[in-house]
Formats: structure tokens, sequence, C-alpha cells
């Protein structure tokens, strides 16, 4: 029993940013009451699960305190678990994701992976929760100075492979652990449209996908004008459900968007196609069995 939620379909992952700085809305979902709205919103939207957060991780962001952290962040997982929501934990630190799973989140999401806090680590082993390991090089704050590869999607893989091991090790069921390629994070455009490129790659892991491309600079380069000027964050979001449509195809366990609607239809028009290109292939080999 590993606890990860399965779908038949790539799942969507909402995302609930309880802070007052976020990268995508600005702080429109700080106070409590409008954080859990809009949550339940999400769900209404099409959200399977809902990831909740309470500190920044945008490039150049400083680090809040935990005793704030923890005053945004178990009040909504709380009122939303009690609705019937499944919670992922936004969190490095190991006293937040430990209280977010006492009010009821279902799993862990650490964009450090496990390496901001040494706590974390057994923190989620002795849970015995999901938790998803996010590639990463380094807090927000000097981030983008750690953006140097030269094979951006071996080294992402070496990375992760070094992380998954250090979890194991740390005593996390290996078949409870998924996988971020941590898409902006101490990367460039060109990184991460590599990694999107190549999400087969990082699936040889042998771990179920996070894809978190939602709004994110890598797709405001790419939707930029004439002038170079990329358009605001919330104008990303068709943009944000071609790459979910992407890693549908490409069998990731989930996406994690900040819009949901159209990431849902995106999913499962991917499991439609699946699902006819299964059924031509079964059609055409029987008919190949009949000559």
């Amino acid at each position: 029993m590993t606890g990860l939620p399965e779908w038949d379909r790539c799942a969507v992952m909402g995302v609930v940013n309880v802070t007052p700085d976020s990268f995508s809305d600005g702080g429109q979902w700080f106070d409590t009451d409008l954080a859990v709205k809009h949550g339940l919103d999400l769900v209404a939207a099409g959200a399977d699960l809902v990831d909740v957060g309470g500190e920044s991780t945008r490039p150049g962001a400083a680090r809040v305190d935990e005793a704030e952290e923890l005053r945004r962040v178990i009040p909504v997982v709380r009122e939303l678990a009690s609705a019937g929501v499944s919670i992922s934990v936004d969190t490095m630190r190991a006293t937040v994701a430990e209280r977010a799973i006492e009010a009821g989140a279902l799993l862990v999401n650490d964009v450090s992976g496990g390496r901001a806090d040494p706590a974390m680590v057994p923190a989620v082993a002795a849970a015995e929760v999901p938790f998803v390991v996010m590639h990463w090089r380094g807090q927000s704050i000097d981030m983008n100075n750690r953006a140097v590869y030269e094979d951006v999607v071996g080294e992402v893989v070496a990375e992760l492979r070094t992380s998954v091991n250090r979890a194991v090790e740390g005593g996390i069921a290996p078949e409870r652990i998924v996988l971020d390629p941590g898409l902006g994070f101490a990367k460039d455009a060109e990184h991460d449209l590599a990694l999107v490129a190549h999400l087969s790659a990082l699936r040889q892991l042998g771990r179920p996908l996070l894809v978190a491309a939602s709004r994110k600079r890598f797709l405001g380069r790419v939707l930029a004008d004439d002038g170079g000027a990329p358009p605001p964050a919330r104008e990303r979001d068709a943009a944000t459900a071609a790459v979910t449509a992407i890693a549908a195809r490409e069998g990731a366990w989930a996406v994690r968007v900040h819009e949901v609607r159209a990431s849902a239809d995106a999913v499962r028009v991917a499991r439609a196609i699946e699902t006819a290109e299964a059924g031509y292939l079964e059609n055409a080999a029987n008919a190949a069995g009949a000559l």
C-alpha cells in the first residue's frame, strides 16, 4: 500500500498559495477563508487534489519563519481535508509537514527533495505518506545562479536519482516517492523546454512523475511579444494546458496547475486518445492474426 492516490489518467493538482507574494496570484488567497474557498472551487473545476503552500518559492524569494508558515497553512489544510479534499502540503519544513499530516494532508510536496531540512525525510518516513522529491539546487534567493548545465536532462536525472537514494536510505519506501523535474528552479527557459521534451528520460527512474509548469517563466519567454516582454503570469494558462497535454501523453502521474479547468480537459482528451490508440492497435493486431 503506497498511499499514493491513483487515477485512470494523469491527475490534476490545483494550487492554493496562502502567501502574500506568489508570482502567480499576488496574494489573492492569503486570507484563510478565501484560500479554503479557492481550494473548493479548484475541486469543483476538476482538480483531483489540492496543493497547499505557505511559502513562496519564486526566484529571489526570502524564506518565512516556521511559525508564520504554520499559521498560514494548517487552518487551510484542516478545513479542506474536513471537506473531503485530497490535500498535498507544499513545504520544506518537517514540522509543517508533520502538522499538516495531522490536519489531514495525504502527501508531502517538498521542493528541496528533503534537503532543506534534515528532519524532513525521517518525518515523512515515520508518517508513511507519499513524498514528492523535486530537483533542487538551492534556495530561491540565489537559485538562478545555479542554472549551469552541460547536459540538463542527464544532470537532472542523475541528481534526482541521488535524492531518491537519500530518501530511501532515510526510510521512505521507494513506492511512496514521486519525482518532479523542478521546472523553473535553477533553470532557464531552454533548460525547462529541454526537460519537457525529454520527460521519457525522467520516467526511466521508475517513479511517478509530477510536472509543474504552470504559468512559469519559460512559458512567458515562449509567449513574449516582439519586444521580448512576457505576458503576465495569469495569461499563460493556455500554454500551461499545452504542457499538461504533453505531460499526460508522456505518462505523468499528475500536473500541478493554478487554473484547473483547461488542464482537467487536457488530461481527459489525452486519456481518450490513449484509449483510442490502444483500441486501434488491438484491432489491427486481431486483423493481422486473422489473415
